[in-house]
C-alpha cells in the first residue's frame, strides 16, 4: 500500500473511472473524505458505497469557463487529477496541473467538443499527430516539473509495455540460437540490457508493430435500432471511428496509400489518411484467431513510433509501422454499420454493456512482426468471469484499460517530479507488475503469421488488389479491400 495524504479529484466516472476507482483504493490509503468525483451525469447510484465512507461527488459539467473554479476547489498542491473524462480539453487541465503542482493522469489526449468542427477542419487539423506536437514541446519545457502521465490506458499504455516485454523476450530467443551472426547474439544482450528498445527493435527487424484487438463480449440482449453499444465509451468510440485513420509510418514502407497525408513539420513519424477510421481495416492476429481490424486514430501509432526511431545525424534510418487494429464486440460492428447508415451521427440511445454480458474476452496486445520467428503476440487475454471476479458488475474492457491508468497513478506517486511523460518513458517492469493482476492470462509467443497468409485477390481487374509478394511486411499487403 502507498499512503496518499492530499486530495484526488477524478473528473468522469463512466465505465472505466469505475474500474479505477476500486483498483486504487486497494493501493493507496488515503481517507475517502479526500476524493471528489466529478461528472456531469448523475452517478450517486455507482459511487453510494464510497459517498457513504466520505467520498464526495459533484455533479457538473467541466466547461473551460468552470475548469479553473472546480479543480482549484477540489484539489491543490500536492494533489492528484485522474482525468477520465471525454471532451475535457487535455492541454487546459495539463497546463493547470503544472502551474498548480498537481500530479495528472489520463488515458486520452481529449479536447473540447471534438465533433463540433469535424466538417470544417483538414485531415491534418483533426488529427492525434497535431495534438503531440502541441505536446512534444512541453515534455521539454517542463522536464522537471510535476509528473503528468498522458495517453495511459490499455491501448494506448499498456501496450507500450506489452511490446517492451515482447521485444525482450524475442531477443532472448533469438539470442539461444546457435546458427546466428557473428556477433548478433552479443548486440542482443547488450541491448537489452542497456533497454535501448529502438536499437533492439532494428537489431531484431522488427518492421511492423499492431496494436491488435479482438472484443468477443456477447451481452444476453443485443443491440437494438438506433442503439450504439460499446464496451468502454460510446462517445469515445464514435469520435476515434469518425476521425481520419493515422498510422506510424515506417522506414520500410514503399507504397503510399491513396488520400494520404505525410506531415512535413514535426516529428514526421506518421501518415494521416482521409479516411475514417470505421472505414479503413486491415488483417492482424491475435492467438489463435486472424481478424480483420479497425485503423482507428490511437496514442500508439504516434507515442511508439517515435519512441522507436533510430536517427542518424538527425535523420530517421529505421521505425517501423505501428497502428492499432481493432476488431470491436459484435453489437459495436453492428452499431458501426448503423452509424454509416445514420451519415455518421450518433444514435440517439446508448448502451454500455456490463451486467447483461453472458460470455466472452477481451484480447488486447502488441503483434511484432517482421523478425525470425515472423511474428509474436504479447498481451492479455482477460475473460468476462475473471474480469467479474476482480470488479463485479463491469466487463472485461474497462478492467484492462482500469488497470493501465491505475497503474499509472501508483507511478506518477513514487516518481512526482518527471515533468510530461509518454507510456514508453514508463518502467515497463513496473507497469506490468501493478497491472498483472487485472490482466487474465498474459501471454508471450511467436506465430507464424504473415499478412499474405490466406490472402485472396477475388477482381484481378484491380492492380492496387495485388499483394507485394517480394516483402510481406508491407502496409498494403495488411489492407483489406472487400
Amino acid at each position: 500500500m502507498t499512503d496518499f495524504e492530499s486530495r484526488v479529484l477524478m473528473t468522469g466516472f463512466g465505465v472505466v473511472a469505475q474500474a479505477t476507482l476500486p483498483m486504487l483504493l486497494d493501493h493507496l490509503r488515503i481517507p475517502l473524505r479526500q476524493i471528489t468525483v466529478i461528472d456531469f451525469a448523475d452517478r450517486e447510484e455507482e459511487l453510494r458505497p464510497w459517498m457513504n465512507k466520505g467520498l464526495r461527488f459533484v455533479r457538473e459539467r467541466v466547461t473551460p469557463l468552470s475548469l479553473p473554479r472546480l479543480l482549484s476547489t477540489h484539489v491543490g498542491q500536492g494533489g492528484l487529477i485522474v482525468d477520465l473524462a471525454w471532451s475535457i480539453d487535455c492541454f487546459d487541465m495539463l497546463e493547470w496541473a503544472h502551474n498548480n503542482e498537481v500530479l495528472y493522469v489520463n488515458a486520452s489526449l481529449e479536447s473540447w467538443d471534438p465533433a463540433s468542427d469535424m466538417h470544417s477542419k483538414s485531415s491534418l487539423e483533426k488529427s492525434l499527430y497535431a495534438r503531440y506536437q502541441k505536446l512534444l514541446p512541453l515534455t521539454a519545457r517542463w522536464r522537471d516539473g510535476v509528473t503528468a502521465v498522458i495517453d495511459h490506458g490499455a491501448n494506448p499504455g499498456l501496450v507500450s509495455h506489452f511490446v517492451k516485454q515482447g521485444l525482450l523476450d524475442i531477443g532472448a530467443k533469438v539470442a539461444r540460437e546457435t546458427d546466428l551472426p557473428r556477433g548478433h547474439a552479443a548486440r542482443l544482450r547488450r541491448l537489452m540490457k542497456a533497454g535501448d528498445f529502438a536499437a533492439l527493435a532494428r537489431e531484431l527487424g522488427v518492421r511492423v508493430i499492431h496494436c491488435s484487438e479482438w472484443d468477443t463480449q456477447r451481452a444476453a440482449r443485443p443491440k437494438r435500432p438506433d442503439e450504439f453499444v460499446a464496451t468502454w465509451s460510446v462517445e469515445g468510440m464514435w469520435e476515434e471511428s469518425i476521425s481520419p485513420s493515422e498510422i506510424g509510418w515506417g522506414t520500410h514502407e514503399k507504397w503510399l496509400p491513396p488520400f494520404s497525408t505525410k506531415p512535413e513539420n514535426g516529428t514526421a513519424n506518421q501518415i494521416i489518411l482521409s479516411q475514417m477510421g470505421l472505414n479503413t481495416w486491415v488483417r492482424s492476429w491475435v492467438p489463435d484467431q486472424e481478424i480483420v481490424g479497425m485503423i482507428v486514430t490511437h496514442g500508439e501509432s504516434f507515442g511508439l513510433s517515435h519512441a522507436l526511431t533510430v536517427l542518424e545525424n538527425g535523420r530517421p534510418v529505421y521505425r517501423p509501422t505501428v497502428h492499432y487494429a481493432y476488431m470491436p464486440c459484435n453489437d459495436s460492428i453492428v452499431s458501426l454499420h448503423e452509424l454509416r447508415c445514420r451519415n455518421y451521427e450518433l444514435h440517439p440511445k446508448q448502451r454500455i454493456l456490463t451486467d447483461e454480458i453472458v460470455e466472452g474476452m477481451d484480447v488486447v496486445g502488441a503483434l511484432i512482426m517482421g523478425h525470425r520467428y515472423q511474428s509474436w503476440w504479447t498481451g492479455s487475454m482477460l475473460s468476462i468471469g475473471a474480469a467479474r471476479r476482480k470488479l463485479p458488475h463491469l466487463n472485461a474492457t474497462a478492467v484492462q484499460v482500469g488497470a493501465g491508468v491505475m497503474a499509472a497513478v501508483l507511478w506518477a506517486i513514487q516518481n512526482p517530479r518527471r515533468g510530461v511523460c509518454f507510456p514508453e518513458d514508463l518502467p515497463h517492469s513496473e507497469v506490468l507488475r501493478w497491472a498483472r493482476p487485472y490482466l487474465g492470462r498474459l501471454v508471450s509467443q511467436p506465430t507464424d503469421w504473415t499478412p499474405l497468409r490466406r490472402h485472396r485477390v477475388y477482381f484481378d481487374e484491380n492492380p492496387q488488389a495485388q499483394p507485394d509478394q517480394s516483402d510481406p511486411w508491407q502496409f498494403k499487403n495488411f489492407l483489406f479491400r472487400p
